[in-house]
């Protein structure tokens, strides 16, 4: 038995009859063929696969899309600009090399952009205590508090 999902992806109405098993990253990545959500652990450990629902950050890997019904959901492919330029976070994450090999990057930088929307300046402690579900196993989290730092400076404008 499907169930006819109807909600916005990256600011386009999407409608969908999906197994109601599926999982919010499943159907980002196989459904709708974006895969800059990344699945990494499968048990919500390590948020690779965040991305925001209605305003706040959720790991994909955890949800099922049907929960999402008439939800707006953004991921790492919709935070770009009309003409490709990058979102203030992911401008940041590249000029403080808050980055390696980049696995983590896309739900880091999603959760960085939760966090600057709840937090208008946040400092270390607020970053590394939002970010705590999000792994990186080759940073060090260093240059990723200071890339979360800038680019919350650059989302309001400073």
């Amino acid at each position: 038995m499907a169930v006819n999902l109807s909600l916005t992806v990256n600011g386009r109405p999407v409608r969908a009859d999906v197994d109601p098993r599926t999982l919010l990253v499943q159907f980002i990545r196989d459904n709708l063929q974006l895969t800059g959500t990344h699945v990494g652990c499968d048990t919500s450990q390590c948020g690779a696969c965040t991305v925001i629902v209605n305003g706040n950050a959720v790991k994909s890997c955890s949800a099922l899309a049907a929960q999402f019904q008439g939800a707006q959901i953004t991921t790492i492919e919709g935070i770009s600009g009309p003409n490709g330029e990058l979102h203030p976070m992911q401008a940041a994450f590249k000029e403080c090399h808050g980055l390696q090999c980049g696995f983590c990057t896309p739900g880091m930088v999603m959760n960085a952009i939760d966090v600057a929307q709840h937090y208008a300046a946040p400092d270390e402690a607020v970053i590394r205590d939002q970010l705590d579900g999000n792994m990186c196993r080759c940073t060090g989290y260093h240059n990723i508090v200071k890339a979360v730092q800038a680019g919350a400076a650059g989302m309001r404008g400073a």
